[in-house]
């Protein structure tokens, strides 16, 4: 019984949120609405609560006795009564605004220090730009053709939310680029969708190659090749040693062994992966321990020196005579 009341929840929310959240967003902005219409929507939401509660309450209290913190206990009952791809796009929402934000004051997201940045939004630049022309124009045009006041002001307030969210879908690009690490390592990303970690150790190799996948944002092949395509293109290819995880946009996982993404500059991109500092360095010895030097040769090898002395010939034996130092000859007498 519990199970079919929560499949019917998840169901709920995904009709019930987006209305309540176009109430409140109306109500903000100063839209007069009809008691009637406020009243079924706070039916609608007290009766979807009562409903959680009923799920929830029992999975709460099982983690607790199971010895969960309140917070691990409740973050585990919302994964588990909230879908994931519905939690990861409020997420996505909430980091796109944030985003927003921080365009505005010309700041970066989280771009540690020694870290270089690599920026992917060239393509879609023009894209994004004449899509917010175009909401503009309508939201204009409705605002003009709408005769009835209600419908009016829900539609200018949903279109002016539209176009704030373009603009932060592109903040959100702009705001978080593709970075390589002092370490070597690489961090891909697209907005606030996409976020895949790859450390300097797995990095194979990485070459400058354009190619034009067909599909969407996020791809994977068969032969775990992922594409994270921008403007339909990739220009970079990076070759991994073992396969890494990642999370789709709407929370599904898989693993790829090469990756194709795009960055407006692949070459210096390449060249910072690819940094001999940064390559996998032979374990030390003796010789590579000290400092560098010219090969030597057997003249700079060691200072010039007399020829050594030539040892007695072998043939001539020893005497007492030949052993004693030689003295002048005696005087006549």
């Amino acid at each position: 019984m519990r199970a079919r009341v929560a499949r019917g929840l998840r169901v709920a929310m995904w009709a019930v949120l987006p209305g309540e959240l176009a109430l409140v967003v109306c109500l903000v902005a100063g839209v007069r609405i009809p008691g009637a219409v406020l009243l079924g929507a706070e039916a609608l939401v007290v009766g979807m609560l009562a409903l959680e509660a009923y799920v929830m309450w029992p999975l709460y209290a099982a983690r607790r006795r199971a010895g969960d913190t309140r917070r691990e206990a409740g973050l585990a009952v919302v994964r588990a009564a909230v879908p994931v791809a519905l939690r990861r796009l409020i997420v996505h929402e909430f980091r796109a605004l944030h985003s927003l934000g921080l365009w505005a004051v010309r700041r970066r997201h989280r771009i540690p220090e020694g870290a270089r940045p690599f920026s992917y939004t060239e393509p879609q630049t023009g894209i994004m730009w004449a899509f917010l022309f175009v909401s503009v124009i309508e939201t204009v045009v409705l605002a003009l053709v709408i005769p009835w006041p209600l419908v009016h002001a829900i539609v200018l307030v949903v279109d002016v939310y539209g176009i704030v969210i373009i603009l932060a879908l592109h903040a959100a690009s702009v705001t978080r680029p593709h970075l390589v690490g002092a370490d070597g390592s690489l961090r891909l990303r697209y907005g606030a969708l996409f976020d895949l970690r790859v450390p300097a150790a797995v990095i194979a190799s990485a070459r400058v190659e354009r190619r034009f996948p067909d599909g969407g944002l996020v791809r994977v092949d068969e032969d775990e090749t992922l594409d994270l395509a921008v403007g339909s293109q990739t220009t970079v290819t990076v070759e991994l040693a073992e396969p890494v995880e990642f999370v789709r946009p709407l929370g599904r996982r898989g693993s790829a062994r090469t990756l194709r993404f795009h960055a407006d500059d692949p070459r210096a991109l390449v060249a910072a992966l690819t940094a001999p500092g940064r390559a996998a360095k032979p374990p030390l010895t003796p010789e590579r321990t000290a400092p560098p030097r010219a090969s030597l040769t057997p003249e700079r090898a060691a200072p010039e020196r007399a020829a050594p002395r030539t040892p007695p010939s072998p043939s001539l034996p020893l005497t007492p005579e030949r052993t004693a130092p030689s003295s002048p000859p005696a005087p006549p007498a």
